[in-house]
């Protein structure tokens, strides 16, 4: 039976006998499958295949190359040189540049390398969705087909969210909000609040769930009825536009009669809360997606939930939700923003290798690139997020601290009326009132 993989974070360590790598009996060596295992581990292994998912070790494994990027991270020492066989003299010199590429970007996991083969995920320049793909790329097998196939796949990865990030850095987020908010109107849809949004949601769900079929008219003014005593704001309306994004999100079957309104009933599989609000959630992120919002992983759980403890599951339906074509969509949204703020840190000329990374097949079943192509995305990846870094580092306008009233602003200064009275504030964390008495206190 395989065995279960490793957290992300503990990349530092044989995820079969829990030791830290180092240069001597735990050499890290990764396999074609993108799993790292010590060199000790392996040469127990009673069959030649990956102990996590059975792919075949189809090289010799003294031949197998010992993971540098890896070792440089435990502070080990790494020695100038290994002996790697390829066929000829040019192969050898483009698995040198990309290998070298590939340690570099290694280098920005560094602040994360803490005690015993744990990564401790802080300092570091990158966003925690960069840093999870870097430790992909990180553990790509060069020298096996496979491996090289996977290492482009991690490096167009790598490339797409380093331009999600920069479009990121760009935006205002109060704007944001008020952007997104206009769209999902725009579309017949609403959202209510954190609070009020998740009652009227678990009260369709109880008019819906044991396979009923109402009309619409009836199902709004059920769940406007139960809604009234807690949120007396609520009104047929508001909870229609509510209905009308569970439509959108095509979470109803709708049965048509003759000279009589149509009758909805919930597809099987949105009738628990969690498939019926990921589906929902789903819809918001397209309608942002359609519109050309860029929203962190972070925000959205602001937004949605008044959280941020619902960042993975936004994450999730993020990339659920990118298409091939989204990468190169993204590039092109990034040349709008750099003509309108006149590009002070040139980031244009991160444009050919970002093109360069979109037209990478994501496929599983891509043909094998060839040696130069390799060493042209790993250059071009390690240019990218460099570019990034520099960014983030020298011409950010977001700092990590806290907002700052402007001078003679209300920002802050009295309570937002949506908490008090919903229970929940659409804008989270990006709202200009205050939230809690510290809050208050503070500004």
């Amino acid at each position: 039976m395989p065995v279960q993989a490793a957290q992300w974070t503990e990349f530092l360590s044989c995820p079969i006998c829990y030791n830290e790598f180092d240069e001597n009996v735990h050499k890290p060596i990764s396999l074609g499958c993108s799993h790292t295992v010590c060199k000790t581990c392996l040469n127990k292994l009673h069959r030649k295949a990956c102990p996590f998912d059975q792919t075949a070790i189809n090289t010799d494994i003294d031949v197998l190359p010992v993971n540098f990027a890896l070792l440089q991270l435990v502070g080990a020492q790494v020695p100038d040189h290994q002996s790697i066989k390829l066929s000829n003299l040019g192969e050898n010199k483009h698995y040198e540049v990309a290998k070298k590429c590939v340690e570099d970007l290694a280098l920005y996991l560094k602040p994360l390398s803490g005690g015993k083969g744990v990564a401790s995920l802080n300092q570091s320049a990158l966003s925690r969705p960069m840093q999870r793909k870097l430790v992909t790329l990180v553990n790509c097998q060069l020298v096996e087909e496979e491996g090289r196939v996977r290492a482009m796949r991690a490096a167009r990865s790598l490339g797409e969210r380093t331009v999600t990030e920069l479009i990121l850095q760009h935006q205002n987020p109060q704007q944001l909000s008020a952007n997104l908010w206009a769209a999902v109107r725009a579309r017949g849809c609403q959202f209510l609040g954190p609070a009020m949004q998740e009652e009227a949601l678990k009260l369709v769900l109880l008019a819906l769930e044991d396979g009923s079929a109402l009309s619409r008219k009836v199902l709004v003014l059920f769940v406007v009825q139960r809604l009234e005593p807690r949120f007396p704001q609520a009104s047929k309306t508001s909870i229609g536009h509510v209905v009308q994004l569970l439509y959108r999100a095509s979470c109803f079957k709708v049965t048509k009669r003759d000279e009589d309104s149509s009758l909805m009933q919930l597809k099987e599989e949105f009738r628990s809360y969690e498939a019926l609000r990921r589906e929902h959630d789903a819809q918001i992120v397209h309608i942002a997606m359609e519109a050309g919002l860029r929203i962190s992983p972070e925000q959205w759980s602001s937004l949605l939930y008044g959280d941020l403890a619902h960042k993975s599951h936004m994450q999730s339906i993020i990339d659920k939700l990118q298409s091939p074509e989204s990468f190169a969509k993204s590039v092109q949204e990034l040349t709008i923003v750099l003509q309108r703020t006149g590009d002070p840190a040139n980031l244009n000329r991160l444009r050919p290798h970002l093109e360069l990374l979109a037209n990478i097949d994501p496929n599983p079943d891509a043909v094998s690139p060839t040696w130069e192509q390799l060493e042209n995305a790993m250059v071009a990846v390690k240019t990218v997020v460099h570019g990034l870094v520099d960014f983030i580092q020298n011409y950010s306008r977001k700092g990590h601290e806290t907002p700052q009233p402007q001078p003679n602003s209300k920002y802050k200064t009295s309570m937002c009326r949506d908490l008090r009275q919903q229970g929940g504030c659409p804008r989270g964390t990006n709202c200009t009132f205050a939230h809690s008495q510290e809050e208050l206190e503070k500004y």
